[in-house]
């Protein structure tokens, strides 16, 4: 379709040149489509932008979504493990990349602000669903520090080069031990 190719052509360019990579005519090019049909489906950058993160997210939701419910019967150390290993398939790459330019461009792009929020916010419902799952109190408060571990875990893969995701499940481990009631 074209729309979805467009949506990904412009994640790529924003993943490997940055948000100002993103013209029409890149875009359009990158897509194999011509700028008429890239200004029919999307008349503005804003536009554009707004629908790839939100294009992004959707696919993000539902494959952390599917791998979260496998998760569910385990306790917090296999869980731990587990999203290390959904991490480290998502760990380095375009759309990692510019999933976090697209978060970064919302702080100043209103228009782009409201998707970006939206990502936030079903990465929030993930992480408390899933720590509901493994029994952790007050799922809802400790759920964003999570999502902002997991999204301060990816600039510091990007920043090193680390490919690995190394380390991803001793931070969730000492998140979620920290949030396990005392005996």
């Amino acid at each position: 379709m074209t729309r979805d190719r467009i949506l990904q052509a412009t994640l790529r360019l924003i993943g490997e040149q940055g948000v100002g990579a993103v013209t029409n005519r890149a875009v359009a090019k990158a897509a194999g489509v011509s700028l008429g049909s890239l200004t029919y489906h999307f008349p503005s950058q804003s536009d554009l932008l707004r629908e790839a993160l939100a294009s992004f997210v959707d696919r993000e939701i539902a494959r952390v979504t599917e791998h979260a419910a496998g998760l569910r019967d385990t306790g917090p150390d296999q869980a731990a493990d587990e999203v290390e290993k959904a991490v480290l398939a998502f760990a380095y790459g375009p759309e990692q990349i510019a999933n976090l330019e697209l978060h970064l461009h919302a702080a100043r792009d209103p228009a782009v602000a409201a998707a970006s929020a939206r990502s936030v916010e079903a990465y929030d419902r993930l992480a408390t669903t899933l720590l509901t799952a493994l029994g952790i109190p007050d799922p809802d408060r400790h759920a964003p520090a999570v999502v902002a571990m997991l999204y301060g875990l990816a600039v510091r893969r990007l920043a090193t080069g680390d490919t690995s995701a190394a380390g991803t499940a001793d931070a969730i481990r000492l998140l979620l031990h920290g949030a396990l009631p005392r005996p």
